[in-house]
């Protein structure tokens, strides 16, 4: 599963960042395998959406987030 398919309020754990220059970005911004993240909030078309990681809290594109592989958690 990846990050773009999980509902509002859902906690997961990544597992895995595809794609070079982008998982180096999202690496430095604290989207690391076995960091817990939450879908905070949706844009109103669906696109970008927040996510918060630790104390961050990230707004990304669909497209972004769907190559962040993920593991839903209970909270």
């Amino acid at each position: 599963m990846n990050l773009s398919q999980i509902k509002l309020g859902q906690h997961a754990v990544v597992t895995k960042v595809n794609g070079d220059v982008l998982a180096l970005k999202l690496f430095e911004m604290g989207v690391l395998p076995g960091e817990a993240v939450e879908l905070e909030n949706i844009a109103p078309f669906g696109d970008p959406i927040a996510i918060r990681v630790g104390e961050s809290k990230l707004c990304l594109r669909l497209e972004d987030a769907a190559s962040i592989e993920i593991e839903l958690t209970n909270g």
